[in-house]
This record gives structure tokens, C-alpha cells and sequence, in this order.
């Protein structure tokens, strides 16, 4: 009985590792960007390197499943990757505080990094329960079988979700452009909180949001890290939904560096449409271009802005 409930043990550890690889795959795209704002990737290594760390939770997750090198490797390898992100939690939280998702479990289970510390905690001592008093299951092709999930481990986020070389090269063309926004709006409305910056004289990118939209979330995030890389960028966030949301909003994006009001109704549907969210680079008022929020590119904006 006492083997049977530290397999289970085992077992359902491995399900948390695999869970937390999946959810993080849809979208990945919060995931990737992680790795920038830390300054560990650019923006085009990000991508490989988010589906190399999903691999691993996923390598973690079946080796534990099956038992497989369990005392020798598998759990020794887990408490140490434990440890690693606690630490770089703790780090978190000194630098930043204790606020937002740390996207553990992406946008499915929103943990802050407090949160996450203590659930690593618990794991990693449930793990070295089982180390103590188990020694894994003895499979006759375990060589093998470690082979197969290395591989599978490996190659899984690259299938599932692959990277998209073409991203980081692609503007949306729209045939829209070169058209007076009218930003009017946004300025003596008394429903309006008016923006500081005038926005209908230089040159801005403009970006209509949903407070609720994922979509918009990846986007802002991305505006989030390009400012905080370059604050001299001009943007501005108009932004659309309930005021209870704003928080829950800015706690994922970080985009509080970015200067915002919220427009309601027909007024944001008549300036932004229906595709949200909708990016737009502005020289004088005027739509000179539109970008995906998949596509944002930081080397662009910067050549577009030094262009007189």
C-alpha cells in the first residue's frame, strides 16, 4: 500500500508539470515575452526559448508519471528545477514586488509570485518524501522508454504550438491607411479622462484595447517591454471595458509605464473596428500604418520614428 500511494504521489506531481507545460502553450505568447522583459532572450529568440522550458515541465511531468530513474534522476532533476524558479521568484518579488501572474500556469491559474513559492515549496518537499522511502518502478525497457520521452519531451511545444519565423517580418497591410483619425474624441469629453500628450500633433502608436481580450493582453505586454526598453517611444493605450478590469488588466501587462484613458461605446468602435487589438502608428493625426499585435517590432517603430 505504502509503494502504490507514493507512485500516486509521484503520478499526480507529474500531472502538475505537464498541466503547467500545456496551459502555457495557448497562448504562448505571454510566455515568450517573459524571457525579454527578464532580458534573457530577444525578440527572436524568445519563442525557442519559452518551447525549450515547456519541454522541460513536459520531460519532468512524464518521467515522474512513468518512475522512470526516479532516485538516480528524475527527482533529484525536479527539486532542482524547483528550487531554480524559487529563487528567481524571490528575486521577482524583491525587485518588483509581490504583484500580477507570474504565468506559472500562463493565464489559466493566476498565481502571484508569493503564490507560486509556496506551491513549489510543497512540491519540493512531497518530493523528497518520495526520495526517501521510494526507489521507482523497474521497468525492463526504461533506457529506452527515457529515450522515447526525452524526444517526445523535446519536441511536443514545437508541434503543438510551432514557431512562427515569419512573425517578426510581417506588417499588416491594411488598405485603410492614410486616413484622419479622429482623436477629437478623446479630448474636452467629459466622459473622457484627457490624455496629457497631444496626440493628434508628432508621431505616436496608438493602440485601441479591450480590457478582456487575450489578444490585447499579449499585445500590451509587448508595448509594456518596448517601452521599458526604449522609454523615448511615444504610445498611448485607449482602452475599452469595465473599470474593475483595469486591474487584473495592468497586473498581466505590466503596461502601467503606458499613458491611458478609456473610451466606451460607439466612439471606440468607430476609431479602433472590430479587430482588436488595433495598433496605429500616427504622424500627425494622420493612420500612416497598422501593425498585428503579433508583429509589433521594436527596430521598426524606432527607424519609423527617426525618420523625419
Amino acid at each position: 500500500m505504502k509503494r502504490i500511494l507514493f507512485i500516486i504521489l509521484s503520478v499526480l506531481i507529474g500531472f502538475i508539470f505537464i498541466f503547467s507545460a500545456y496551459v502555457k502553450l495557448y497562448p504562448i505568447e505571454l510566455f515568450e515575452l517573459t524571457f525579454i522583459d527578464m532580458g534573457i532572450a530577444n525578440w527572436i529568440f524568445a519563442p525557442f526559448i519559452a518551447r525549450i522550458m515547456i519541454s522541460m515541465e513536459f520531460f519532468i511531468g512524464l518521467l515522474l508519471i512513468t518512475n522512470i530513474f526516479l532516485n538516480k534522476f528524475t527527482l533529484r532533476f525536479t527539486i532542482g528545477v524547483l528550487i531554480l524558479f524559487t529563487i528567481y521568484l524571490t528575486g521577482l518579488i524583491i525587485l518588483e514586488g509581490n504583484s500580477g501572474n507570474c504565468k506559472c500556469f500562463g493565464n489559466f491559474i493566476r498565481l502571484t509570485p508569493l503564490d507560486s513559492i509556496i506551491k513549489n515549496c510543497i512540491l519540493i518537499i512531497l518530493s523528497l518524501v518520495i526520495y526517501r522511502f521510494h526507489n521507482g518502478i523497474n521497468w525492463k525497457y526504461f533506457k529506452t522508454g527515457f529515450i522515447i520521452i526525452a524526444v517526445s519531451a523535446l519536441t511536443a511545444p514545437f508541434i503543438l504550438n510551432p514557431v512562427n519565423m515569419t512573425v517578426s517580418e510581417e506588417i499588416l497591410n491594411d488598405s485603410q491607411l492614410n486616413y484622419k483619425l479622429d482623436l477629437d474624441v478623446l479630448y474636452n469629453n467629459p466622459k473622457v479622462v484627457e490624455p496629457k500628450e497631444n496626440l493628434r500633433t508628432g508621431k505616436h502608436i496608438i493602440a485601441f484595447m479591450s480590457l478582456t481580450c487575450p489578444h490585447c493582453r499579449i499585445g500590451a505586454y509587448k508595448m509594456y517591454i518596448i517601452k521599458k526598453r526604449n522609454p523615448a517611444v511615444p504610445m498611448f493605450l485607449v482602452l475599452n471595458g469595465d473599470k474593475e478590469n483595469l486591474k487584473p488588466f495592468f497586473d498581466d501587462t505590466k503596461a502601467i509605464n503606458i499613458p491611458y484613458t478609456i473610451l466606451l461605446g460607439h466612439d471606440f468602435v468607430r476609431l479602433a473596428g472590430v479587430n482588436l487589438p488595433a495598433i496605429y502608428w500616427v504622424d500627425n493625426g494622420m493612420v500612416v500604418n497598422k501593425t498585428k499585435y503579433i508583429n509589433f517590432d521594436q527596430s521598426k517603430i524606432e527607424d519609423w520614428l527617426k525618420n523625419k
